[in-house]
């Protein structure tokens, strides 16, 4: 069995700007910085085996900011968001509109939530070969979670996209095989 605790990446500029990122490369925000610092003293009596991010740096310097050299931080572009294409930095609400007529026909010159779950299906099958009785975080984005609930919880991406995101400090995951 692997334990995943999922986090979500401290608050951007572009989401204090209500903007959907996608891809773009956005730097945290002051706010998203205090965030990963909480979020490293929240975990700080925890262990993982490794602690794992998109190559986007909200992610990986969440991570860095959040938890230092305390276990090994890893990259990986699959765990990246849906990319928006031409809705890249449109307004969330425009953007939250579209996510489920996306689920199989991708954003104009971007992805589609199928193909973003197949990205985290791959990571996962990768996960279960390597780390197979670990515990690790993931500090991802909205279409990572999107692929977790999926692929573990068997939740539709029908009702993923539809639903409105609540945070909260950390989401929890185990399992043994894909859906």
């Amino acid at each position: 069995m692997i334990t995943i605790i999922f986090e979500s990446h401290g608050t951007t500029f572009d989401n204090e700007a209500h903007l959907s990122s996608g891809w773009n490369d956005v730097a945290l925000s002051p706010l998203g910085e205090q965030q990963s610092k909480e979020k490293g003293i929240r975990y700080k009596d925890d262990y993982f085996d490794a602690i794992f991010c998109s190559d986007l740096q909200r992610a990986y310097k969440s991570a860095e900011i959040g938890f230092g050299n305390k276990w090994p931080i890893i990259t990986d572009a699959r765990l990246r968001e849906c990319n928006y294409g031409d809705f890249t930095q449109h307004s969330r609400e425009e953007v939250d509109a579209e996510k489920p007529k996306r689920i199989n026909e991708p954003f104009p010159n971007g992805e589609s939530y199928t193909q973003t779950t197949t990205r985290m299906k791959s990571f996962l099958e990768d996960l279960l070969k390597n780390y197979g009785g670990k515990r690790v975080m993931i500090i991802g984005h909205r279409a990572t979670q999107y692929g977790l609930d999926n692929l573990i919880n068997g939740v539709s991406l029908e009702q993923l996209t539809s639903s409105h995101f609540k945070w909260q400090p950390g989401w929890k995951y185990e399992f043994n095989e894909i859906r």
